[in-house]
C-alpha cells in the first residue's frame, strides 16, 4: 500500500488483502517452478485479472490483421542484438497509461517518436490524448481500445499530431466518464506528421525482425494472459494464450531483440504501465513463434520529413 500509494477503507482493505494474498501465492508457485520468466509483486497485485482487463486492456474486439502488408524486407544476415535505446536518443522514457485502455495510443506515439527522431535527430514526446479524443472516425474507441495502424492513418489524414506538452494526457477516463473528451487539435501546433502507414504482413515475424533491424521500432499487439500481469523479468512465454488476430488485447512497441544465454530468442518491448512494472517498464517476450499473436498486426509509420 505504501509503495504504490494505495488507500482503502476497512471493508475494501480486507477484500484487497484477500486478492493480494491469492496473487502472492500464484507468484510464489510460479517462481518455484521451472519457467523462462519470473513474476513479482507490483502495482496490480491487489487486483483480479478481470478488474485489470477492464481497466488496462483493449475491451473492444480489434480486427487488426493485414493479410498482405506493404513492408519490403531486405536480405540478412541479421545481427544477434538490436536495441534502439542504445543506438542513440531514439526512444522516449516509459509512460503510464493509467486506468484506461489507451495502450494503442502509447504504442502509436512511441513508434512515431522513434521514427521521427531517427529521421530528424529530434526526440519529441507526442500526444496520446489527441489520439484518444480525435481519432474516433478511424475505428478507434478512446479508452476502450484502438489500433496503432488506424491511429497512423488518422495522423496521416489529419495532417499531424501535437506534442504531449501542447496536448497533455488527462489519463484515466474510466474513473471520469463525464470528462471532456472533445477534440482540441490545433493544426498550427502539429509537431509531426505521417506520410503513410506500413503494415507488416500478418504472422510474418521475420519481417518484423527486418523492420526493427534496418529501419525503426515497430508497434505490435498481442493477447495478455493473467500471468503477464505479474511479469517481472526474463523471457515471457505462455501455452495458454491464442496466437490469432481476433484475440489481441494490448498494444506495445518492439524496440529491439536479442537472444538469451540459453539460446532463447526474444523481443525487447516497451510497455505503457510505468517503470514500476517489469524490467523498468519493459519486458522480453519469446521471439520466432508468434507468441500470443504478436505477429498478427504489426505496423510503423513513414515520417513526412
Amino acid at each position: 500500500m505504501s509503495q504504490h500509494n494505495k488507500v482503502y477503507d476497512t471493508e475494501e482493505y480486507h477484500h484487497r488483502l484477500l486478492i493480494f494474498s491469492e496473487n502472492r501465492r500464484v507468484i510464489d508457485r510460479h517462481n518455484a517452478g521451472n519457467h523462462s520468466f519470473t513474476m513479482g509483486l507490483n502495482q496490480f497485485s491487489d487486483m483480479t485479472f478481470e478488474e485489470f482487463k477492464k481497466l488496462f486492456l483493449l475491451t473492444e474486439p480489434q480486427n487488426c490483421s493485414a493479410t498482405k502488408g506493404s513492408h519490403v524486407s531486405k536480405s540478412g544476415p541479421y545481427p544477434d542484438l538490436v536495441d534502439w535505446r542504445r543506438k542513440g536518443n531514439f526512444v522516449t522514457p516509459v509512460k503510464n497509461q493509467g486506468f484506461c485502455g489507451s495502450c494503442w495510443t502509447f504504442s502509436t506515439t512511441g513508434c512515431l517518436e522513434s521514427v521521427n527522431a531517427i529521421a530528424t535527430g529530434k526526440l519529441i514526446p507526442l500526444s496520446e490524448q489527441q489520439l484518444i479524443d480525435c481519432a474516433k472516425d478511424f475505428n478507434n474507441h478512446g479508452c476502450l481500445g484502438g489500433l496503432p495502424s488506424q491511429a497512423f492513418e488518422y495522423i496521416r489524414d489529419n495532417k499531424g499530431l501535437m506534442t504531449e506538452e501542447d496536448y497533455p494526457y488527462k489519463g484515466p477516463c474510466m474513473a471520469f466518464p463525464e470528462r471532456d473528451d472533445t477534440c482540441h487539435f490545433e493544426p498550427g501546433l502539429a509537431a509531426v506528421s505521417v506520410l503513410d502507414v506500413v503494415n507488416i504482413t500478418s504472422y510474418d515475424e521475420k519481417a518484423m525482425v527486418d523492420a526493427v533491424t534496418w529501419l525503426n521500432p515497430v508497434t505490435f499487439c498481442f493477447e495478455v494472459m493473467p500471468d503477464f500481469m505479474h511479469y517481472k523479468e526474463g523471457v515471457y512465454s505462455s501455452s495458454q494464450c491464442k496466437n490469432t488476430a481476433d484475440r489481441v488485447n494490448h498494444a506495445v512497441l518492439a524496440v529491439g531483440y536479442g537472444t538469451e544465454k540459453t539460446g532463447a530468442p526474444y523481443w525487447i518491448v516497451k510497455n505503457s504501465w510505468g517503470t514500476a512494472w517489469g524490467i523498468d517498464g519493459y519486458f522480453w517476450i519469446e521471439r520466432g513463434k508468434n507468441m500470443c499473436g504478436l505477429a498478427a498486426c504489426s505496423s510503423y509509420p513513414l515520417p513526412s520529413v
